[in-house]
């Protein structure tokens, strides 16, 4: 069974960056998509970002240009740099993995709270 556990996350000004860390542990075999997810008080949770074991990413309009995810495969690690970060970034971001050996499983961290603010 995979585990999530993300790090990272915090109180930033306007304009300020911040890097999410997700360490994955366990059997990660066949994980095939990893991604960051947020949810913000009162709204939907909102895919922001994902890549695939292939390399390719895909990127929520709101983040282009400012985020950036990437894997590290050697040290099972998913991150997320979010660069001049604005108040309507504030929000719980997750960890997402899909893993698929004999079925389909999708595993999420707990979450780390991303607060924008001055």
């Amino acid at each position: 069974q995979v585990q999530l556990v993300e790090s990272g996350g915090g109180l930033v000004q306007p304009g300020g960056s911040l890097r999410l860390s997700c360490a994955a542990s366990g059997n990660i075999r066949s994980i095939d998509i990893m991604a960051w997810y947020r949810q913000a008080p009162g709204k939907q949770r909102e895919l922001v970002a994902l890549v695939t074991s292939g390399g390719t990413t895909n990127y929520a309009d709101s983040v282009k240009g400012r985020f950036t995810i990437s894997r590290d495969n050697a040290k099972n690690t998913l991150y997320l740099q979010m660069n001049r970060l604005q108040p309507e970034d504030t929000a719980v971001y997750s960890c997402y993995a899909r893993q698929t050996l004999l079925s389909t499983a999708v595993i999420w961290g707990q979450g780390t709270q991303v607060t924008v603010s001055s």
